[in-house]
């Protein structure tokens, strides 16, 4: 038998009421809500992978070994001396002993291995200090490095792009590469916070001057490097192909692109690992070849106008080649011809530069682009840097000006902008 208990009908009907009003207001705290974790979720989560090898040391990785012993410990010993001797072959290094080459190591990787009673089967990376072996190998050839330049990684898996929106293998790979003995001085992000915001897919194709400018100094970069990979997979648990293309600059002009090919998804790791290493290649003999100059585009603003500092170098250029032409007219025993090259720069006397802050109204990128463009072609003007950017709302530049605070004043509102004055600081808009 089962016991049912009825309400009394007003009192059933109240109680629904309740519910109803319960049910209403939890809706509406979550819609409410809702807007909030939206916009945490973009900038939270597990989305970082820190760099973390950043040392100078000289890595060799890969290096497999096959040894006996008299022990399980004795084995592993045999299989380290023979890595470092493979190693050190490997650089190119003059015969050492095993007692100095263990002087020479700082460091034994171990990526992969099997140990028996008296057998040890490994692969191993083996590190050397670079201080001690560059005596034997000579570092010459390190002594020149790029400028800082930001690497964007991009992953692409089913015609979807990631960078550092969600932790990716393609984002792993280039954390955990050691570039101390690249000639590239490799600027890589871990993806927390607001990387992800700032340094997404659809900042690589963008053609903003004064966007990528205002992006490459909040990280110390001088020029951007953007790593592509494509991974297609044949079939759930079968092959997988990666394509990967280097790039180079805000206009991603590609390098040079290469294919390589995983057996398993488990094998994918070991694949971008070596691709990183093809990439860190490509960008070498990109630097090598004089392809990864810097781009002084990346200091033109809105309408072309060239960086005071640029021009003037340009100037220079142009008179010493006149002069060169005159040197040669008069060893040919000919009248040259040379017309005048002005150079400009600052002139005795002339006001000493001052840095001067510098709040504009950005409501969108066009607006952004414009004002840092006509601040940069205001007379007396030697320099802008953008300290902070706030598109759709009120961006910050720091201006280096020849002149006092009410002399940039003025030449703003001579270009049409209205001026208020504060402290050391100016506040423009159109």
């Amino acid at each position: 038998m089962r016991a049912t208990l009825s309400l009394p009908g007003p009192v059933a009907a109240s109680s629904r009421a309740a519910g109803r009003r319960w049910l209403a207001g939890a809706l509406l705290m979550l819609a409410l809500l809702g807007g909030g974790f939206a916009v945490i979720a973009q900038v939270a989560g597990e989305r970082g992978i820190a760099p973390t090898a950043a040392s100078a040391d000289i890595e060799v990785k890969g290096i497999n070994v096959d040894v006996q012993g008299k022990s399980a410990e004795d084995a592993r010993t045999n299989g380290w001396r023979e890595a470092q001797r493979k190693a050190w072959e490997k650089l190119k290094g003059p015969k050492l002993s095993d007692s100095q080459l263990e002087g020479l190591v700082s460091a034994i990787v171990i990526e992969k291995e099997r140990l028996g009673p008296r057998r040890y089967i490994a692969t191993l990376g083996v590190v050397f200090d670079r201080q001690r072996a560059s005596g034997y190998l000579g570092g010459a050839q390190q002594t020149a490095r790029s400028a800082p330049l930001l690497l964007i990684p991009v992953q692409e898996v089913g015609g979807a792009y990631i960078t550092f929106e969600q932790r990716n293998p393609w984002q792993r790979a280039w954390a955990e590469f050691n570039p101390g003995a690249s000639r590239i001085d490799y600027v890589r992000l871990s993806g927390g916070g607001g990387d992800s915001l700032l340094v997404n897919f659809g900042q690589t194709g963008r053609h903003s001057r004064g966007w990528w400018r205002s992006t490459l100094d909040q990280y110390g970069a001088t020029d951007v490097l953007m790593a592509f990979a494509r991974l297609d997979h044949q079939f759930p648990g079968g092959p997988v192909t990666g394509t990967f293309t280097a790039r180079y600059g805000p206009d991603s002009r590609p390098l040079d692109s290469f294919t390589l090919k995983a057996d398993s998804p488990d094998a994918v790791p070991a694949m971008l690992a070596q691709a990183v290493e093809r990439m860190d290649q490509i960008f070498t003999g990109a630097l090598a070849s004089g392809k990864l100059r810097p781009d002084p585009s990346l200091r033109l603003g809105a309408g072309g106008v060239i960086d005071p500092a640029i021009q003037r170098l340009i100037e220079i250029g142009r008179a010493a080649q006149a002069r060169k032409a005159a040197a040669a007219a008069a060893a040919a025993g000919e009248v040259p011809q040379i017309e005048a090259q002005p150079v400009t720069g600052i002139e005795p006397g002339e006001a000493a530069v001052r840095n001067i802050t510098v709040q504009f109204a950005s409501p969108d990128a066009g607006a952004f682009d414009a004002a840092l463009g006509a601040v940069r072609a205001t007379g007396g003007v030697r320099g802008v840097g953008v300290t902070s950017t706030a598109i759709g709302g009120t961006s910050v530049m720091s201006v280096a000006f020849a002149g006092s605070l009410d002399e940039l004043a003025a030449a703003l509102e001579a270009r049409g902008f209205n001026v208020r004055r504060g402290a050391n600081a100016l506040a423009i808009s159109r």
